[in-house]
């Protein structure tokens, strides 16, 4: 059995399996088992999905680490995304990421399906001048259910 080990920050933010989990102090952690998670920097904020690339990355993630009723949703969102980006676009290059990012997806990869929507959304930031994301918020949304 393989692990992963994490160095967390005093306040960053981890979703693991659709809970969202902030560190009052520095941690270590190990998972020791398959676990749907991001953190820091790899969770986009509901709010920052103001772009389409941006909209994409916002939908996979959904995908990837919500809730067990928004991750059909959340597929579903990206497909239709998707389809319409490369509709849009001009680059056969962005258009072969965007498939090759909704394939991860539907073989149940979405790690590799955001990792390759965020070279997208690094693309369309290029082409339109816009500055990158800011690093997420390091506190929780408030959110029922996780006071």
């Amino acid at each position: 059995m393989s692990t992963l080990v994490l160095e967390l920050r005093q306040g960053d933010l981890m979703v693991v399996n659709g809970a969202p989990i902030r560190f009052r102090n520095r941690a270590r952690i190990e998972l020791a088992a398959k676990a749907r998670f991001l953190f820091g920097k790899q969770i986009m904020a509901p709010d920052a999905a103001n772009t389409p690339a941006r909209r994409i990355y916002f939908a996979l993630q959904t995908a990837y680490i919500g809730g067990d009723d928004e991750r059909e949703p959340g597929l579903s969102s990206a497909r239709r995304l998707i389809a319409e980006f490369m509709e849009a676009t001009t680059s056969a290059t962005v258009r072969e990421m965007l498939a090759r990012s909704l394939e991860a997806a539907e073989a149940d990869d979405c790690y590799l399906a955001l990792k390759i929507a965020r070279r997208v959304m690094r693309h369309e930031e290029e082409v339109l001048g816009l500055p990158p994301l800011p690093a997420p918020r390091r506190d929780l949304p408030d959110t029922a259910g996780y006071g």
